[in-house]
């Protein structure tokens, strides 16, 4: 049996951000991920001001902009007709006037590097959770199932549950999120970008009466989110792929040279929408980060911000007694206290979207754009500060004095 004082289930960026804290403070922690590498195509690609200014404290911010990626300044949105601008990130105070737009697996791969020249940080890739150990009602350990097929149990004072929103060891602790009702599910689909229309990255989002779309221009290609109702992907899937194609083309004034990629129903991956928020985030000996916690609509793309705020709380907050030995409920208590309010707030934001936009847009009775995105669109300042509150936040959190470079 192995002993880690934090073993980290999930190598997603709550995961390798909560590791690499960890291991700065001195921590030993192993992240355990059940992939072999972090190759995924329609995860989170947005890192937010308020990560680029954490990266910059942690030293890595040098690194980061080697990384290839492009800069968001706006979000635009096209309602019935009408284009409007919702969020202005060049409003913004700071270096970091924008949201990079940087594929999940090379920031993964830079806190990974950075991690591993801690001599307190494991990564162990292709390894998977299978359960918890649990004595006299706490639990003390982590059962793994290692690449070769082989067993073993990994004894901790701390199991941080960074899995995400299907979270496998939430789950075995018995934590069960309250869930808020959603309006739509997601077709992830990618369609070629024309060489002349290359620039700077923007997000347009196009919502009309019956349908709505989202598509970032990620240089070659857009990353395209089309909403469909809830629970309606077998039966719109029935139709001919043309159906789809068809509908793109109206909303984007794509030609059909580029929708030819989109060949068949194959290329269209669903995400099946849900969202939700744990009463208590603890239990004796786990904590839930991120989407674990607290699962996030697809709207604002602000989950992984959210994550990566709460793995910097709970390593600022953990580490000293996790040194100590002296770790309790209440410490893990008092991460949430942290973490509940900007949580909060944000899925609430998230659900007056939805209300006022999504609903609409997917019932087919959306005859306009909302008078809120109306005011914001025709007061610049307004513009800044929902960039504020998307790309920053409410309460930020720093890095911690111990992880500084």
């Amino acid at each position: 049996m192995t002993y880690e004082q934090v073993c980290v289930v999930g190598g997603g960026p709550a995961g390798m951000m909560a590791g690499l804290l960890l291991a700065r403070a001195g921590v030993r922690v192993t992240v355990v991920e059940k992939h072999a590498d972090f190759l995924r195509d329609f995860r989170g690609d947005t890192v937010h001001p308020s990560t680029l200014r954490l990266l910059d404290e942690l030293g890595l911010g040098e690194r980061f902009a080697r990384l290839p990626h492009r800069k968001l300044e706006q979000m635009r949105m096209r309602i019935a007709g009408d284009t409007l601008v919702v969020a202005d990130f060049r409003r913004l105070p700071g270096r970091h006037r924008y949201i990079a737009m940087v594929p999940q697996w090379d920031f993964l791969d830079l806190l990974a590097e950075a991690a591993s020249a801690e001599p307190t940080f494991t990564l162990r890739m292709a390894t998977e959770f299978t359960g918890l150990r649990v004595e006299s009602g706490r639990i003390t350990g982590a059962h793994l199932r290692n690449p070769d097929g082989s067993t073993e149990t990994l004894d901790t004072a701390l199991v941080l549950a960074c899995d995400g929103r299907d979270s496998a060891a939430r789950a075995a602790a018995g934590l069960r999120q309250d869930m808020f009702e959603v309006p739509m599910d997601v077709w992830w689909l990618r369609v070629p970008t024309a060489a002349d229309t290359a620039g700077a990255a923007q997000v347009f989002a196009r919502f009309d009466a019956g349908r709505a779309a989202v598509t970032l221009d990620r240089g070659d290609y857009y990353q395209t989110s089309y909403l469909i109702p809830k629970g309606s992907d077998a039966e719109l899937r029935a139709r001919d792929i043309r159906w789809l194609r068809d509908e793109l083309a109206d909303l984007f004034d794509w030609t059909p040279e580029a929708l030819a990629a989109v060949r068949s129903w194959d290329d269209i991956k669903l995400l099946e929408v849900t969202m939700g928020r744990l009463p208590t985030w603890h239990a004796p000996g786990l904590l839930c980060l991120g989407d674990a916690a607290h699962t996030m609509s697809p709207v604002g793309g602000v989950g992984v911000n959210l994550a990566i705020q709460d793995a910097v709380a709970a390593a600022r907050i953990l580490a000293a007694p996790l040194l100590s030995g002296r770790l309790t409920s209440a410490d893990l208590a008092k991460v949430q206290r942290r973490r509940h309010f900007p949580t909060a707030m944000t899925q609430k934001s998230q659900l007056n979207e939805h209300e006022l936009l999504l609903e609409p847009a997917l019932d087919g009775t959306l005859t306009g754009a909302p008078t809120p995105l109306r005011v914001i669109d025709r007061f610049p300042v307004l513009a800044g500060i929902s960039a504020y509150i998307g790309g920053v936040g409410l309460r930020p959190e720093r890095a911690p004095a111990f992880a500084r470079a």
